[in-house]
Formats: structure tokens, C-alpha cells, sequence
């Protein structure tokens, strides 16, 4: 499946259009807002919106995914608004960032293939430093009822690549719950995000 799963980013971030626009996620937005800049981890960043946006606000921004084209439009973004992202392509495991080394991780709408979903997050609660921020959006268990009446709004249509509260507790365990909740949001982002979906909203600090 990581062969299958490969091919499709890389053709879904191979189009001239950007797959989930220019712009940053508005969570995210507003959570960086309240947070003062220091070095940041996107995770399945994709095309780089999100990471682009959070290094406009000064923050040293690091950024992977499995997509060689998600990269390449990431850093014509980056550099579209004159700012540097440290990106890299390849699984987790494979990309040696140091342990304990960043103040916050970023994942909005990274959803790992199940069977390294659960070993991945808690890789990146080893790479963020005690007291560090996880950000998170992602669309819930619920989120199919919404995708069968509008297959506009986008996400996954395994339920085991989507997220519940109970499996955020579990992957989080070692965390203070600053929010965490299940929302039905409407999505407006490029052309695979648009109608009203359900989403896991988190944010949690590292004990």
C-alpha cells in the first residue's frame, strides 16, 4: 500500500493548481497567533501551505512528506513569499531529525496509513521538546456519512486512516489537553476541501 499510496500524492500534487489552495489552514492560524515563534514541524505537509504561512510569522519551519511533488511545489511557494522551508521526502523513521529538538508540531489533515499511524505520532512526541505544542486537525470516524453526501469535502474513505478521541488520547497520552474536541466545520481549501465535514480538533502540551 506505501507504494500505491505514494503514487497517488505524487499525482494529486502534480497538477499546476494548488490541491488545497495557497492558504494556511484556519486553525492553525489561529493557534499560531497565541504562540511565540520558535521551530516548528509540519508533518505530511503536502504542498507546503501550511508550513509557508507559519514561516511568514517568523518561526523556523521544517517540513516532510512521502511526495517528491508536494516538495517541489512547497519550496515555489516558499519561495513566492520569500521565506525558507528545511523540507525533506521520505518516511519518518528514515529522516534522523533529532530528538527533543522542535516547540511544536503541525499535523492538519496528515493521515498516515493505519498501520504506521499510531508508531508515527509517537515518533513526533519524541522530536518535540517538553512543554512543546501539538497542533492537530483531521477528519473524525464520523467523517464518512459526510463524504457520501458531498465527496467535495475530500478525506479519506477508509475509516481506519481517520481519528477519534479515544485514539488521540491513547497516541497522546503523555500530554496536557489544552482542546480537544469533535466539530462539524465547513472547509473551504483549494479544490479537494469544500463542504461541511467532521474533524478531531487538538491541541495538547508535552509533559
Amino acid at each position: 500500500m506505501k507504494e500505491e499510496y505514494h503514487k497517488k500524492w505524487n499525482t494529486v500534487f502534480s497538477a499546476d493548481e494548488y490541491a488545497y489552495g495557497e492558504g494556511p489552514n484556519e486553525y492553525l492560524k489561529e493557534q499560531l497567533k497565541n504562540i511565540t515563534p520558535g521551530k516548528l514541524l509540519f508533518a505530511a505537509e503536502g504542498e507546503g501551505r501550511n508550513a509557508v504561512y507559519a514561516a511568514t510569522l517568523g518561526w523556523n519551519v521544517s517540513a516532510f512528506d512521502i511526495s517528491e511533488q508536494g516538495k517541489e511545489k512547497a519550496l515555489k511557494l516558499a519561495k513566492a513569499n520569500n521565506v525558507a522551508l528545511d523540507y525533506s521526502v521520505g518516511e519518518l523513521p528514515s529522516l534522523n531529525y533529532a530528538k527533543e529538538s522542535f516547540d511544536a508540531i503541525a499535523l492538519i489533515y496528515a493521515h498516515f496509513l493505519p498501520e504506521l499511524k499510531a508508531e508515527y505520532h509517537k515518533e513526533l512526541c519524541n522530536l518535540l521538546k517538553k512543554g512543546g505544542l501539538v497542533i492537530l486537525e483531521a477528519f473524525s470516524k464520523n467523517h464518512l456519512k459526510y463524504r457520501a453526501a458531498n465527496p467535495k469535502v475530500g478525506g479519506p474513505q477508509n475509516i481506519d486512516f481517520l481519528f477519534s478521541i479515544e485514539e488521540i488520547k491513547s497516541d497522546f497520552m503523555n500530554f496536557e489537553i489544552i482542546e480537544l474536541v469533535e466539530k462539524e466545520i465547513a472547509l473551504n481549501e483549494g479544490l479537494y476541501h469544500n463542504g461541511i465535514g467532521s474533524v478531531i480538533r487538538f491541541v495538547g502540551r508535552k509533559k
